[in-house]
């Protein structure tokens, strides 16, 4: 059931959004993969592209509405499920749409995720021509038996070809996820598998440690017995190495999970969307099981492929009244976000940042009050801790996690709930 935003929220500048599309299709569902996502269901992915779009019609024309111009958005970014797995002219009419709908940035960020099993030359240099300029490859690693146990349908020949085809096609910002803290692997096969990365010279690298999500294939065979429980103090030995290693190979650690090298400029590739949720600035979400948060309400679509479809195209004489911005036709809740909730989000998401982190004076523009005046309790306990510290000149400091405090991240956001 969708519920009425209690309060839209005004940005009196006309902050940038982001704009994400969820692409749920896979070939094969991975073993370790709680994402909403369906397998076998590509048979769907033309009246999807035509779903997204009417989406993107109904979201922007009642942002219009209430804010009397087209929302600004500065970065967009292909999620999955498998984003790969579109023809190129699904792809370009999800992007003239959105072009259309919405003020895109010249300079916007387009990011699309893509298996390195799923792409060829042609098919990258067609991404390149419709504007994409970000490509987020899913390595997770380059050893096969940890490939075989997350059940990835590639192998790291697949990735070498995948980013060699993409530099050839003209993309000048690749990304690679990677993996750690599987069971039974060893800090030498991920010590491999980090080298291998690093040979393959991407601008940025997303490591994250395995998490086994309740109902996903790998729970139920750890549940039976049939994988061992995952080694914590092996993960931590593998992600305070990843630190290390990474930055003697130039990589700038700028999120707990995220490493970027610098460019020509000097600038961090960064992913610029990701630092959009990181910053607790305002996005919305597209597609079956997206979400967005914008307006002053976070918002959820169905899930379901074909209900997706279904409420999107459904005749204008059978669609429910018009939803007030920031929901659409897909939308199945709205949640009002109050001025406290924001304060404590902003916390637990900008703490993240581990250069960046929560600066005094950017909490107090936005919402009034000192940082100090409403977490002060909670920040000086982690600071005794040695979990927090300030860093910069008094009036303009940041506060940020310790090196410490990255491995104990979950125990600091904690506080501020």
């Amino acid at each position: 059931m969708t519920g009425g935003c209690a309060c839209v929220i005004l940005p009196s500048n006309m902050e940038d959004h982001s704009l994400y599309l969820h692409v749920p299709f896979c070939r094969h569902r991975c073993s370790y993969c709680d994402f909403n996502t369906f397998a076998g269901q590509e048979k769907w992915i033309p009246e999807y592209g035509r779903a997204i779009c009417r989406e993107i019609e109904s979201v922007a024309a009642a942002a219009a509405h209430v804010y009397g111009t087209p929302l600004p958005a500065h970065t967009i970014f292909f999620g999955g499920g498998t984003p790969s797995l579109l023809p190129l002219e699904v792809f370009g009419a999800i992007l003239s749409a959105l072009r259309t709908c919405f003020n895109v940035r010249p300079d916007a960020e387009i990011t699309i995720e893509a298996n390195p099993g799923t792409v060829n030359p042609e098919y990258l240099r067609g991404l390149r021509r419709l504007g994409v300029n970000r490509l987020s490859f899913g390595m997770q690693s380059a050893h096969p038996d940890d490939l075989r146990l997350l059940e990835r349908q590639h192998d790291f020949l697949d990735v070498v070809k995948a980013v060699q085809w993409a530099r050839q096609a003209g993309f000048e910002n690749l990304s690679l996820d990677l993996i750690f803290g599987l069971p039974e692997q060893s800090l030498e096969r991920w010590r491999a598998t980090v080298e291998r990365a690093i040979d393959l010279g991407p601008e940025h690298l997303s490591l994250y440690c395995l998490t086994i999500e309740p109902g996903t294939p790998l729970e139920k065979r750890y549940r039976r017995g049939l994988v061992p429980v995952p080694d914590e103090d092996l993960a931590a030995d593998m992600y305070e190495y990843t630190q290390d290693r990474l930055e003697q190979a130039g990589f700038c650690q700028y999120e707990i999970s995220n490493f970027a090298r610098r460019g020509p400029k000097g600038d961090l590739f960064s992913c610029r969307h990701n630092l959009q949720y990181w910053r607790n600035l305002p996005y919305l979400g597209f597609g079956a099981g997206a979400h967005g948060y914008a307006g002053g309400a976070r918002t959820a679509n169905v899930g379901g492929i074909r209900p997706y479809i279904e409420r999107c195209l459904a005749p204008a004489d059978r669609q429910k009244a018009e939803a007030a911005f920031p929901a659409g036709p897909a939308t199945r809740r709205t949640i009002p976000v109050d001025r406290r909730t924001a304060m404590q989000e902003t916390m637990m998401v900008g703490l993240r940042l581990t250069l960046e982190g929560v600066a005094e004076r950017a909490f107090e523009q936005r919402f009034g009050e000192p940082l100090e005046e409403v977490f002060g309790k909670e920040i000086q306990k982690l600071i005794q801790l040695g979990l927090l510290e300030y860093d910069g000149p008094t009036g303009d400091r940041h506060l940020r996690l310790t090196r410490r405090g990255r491995m104990l991240g979950n125990q600091v956001f904690m506080q501020f709930v």
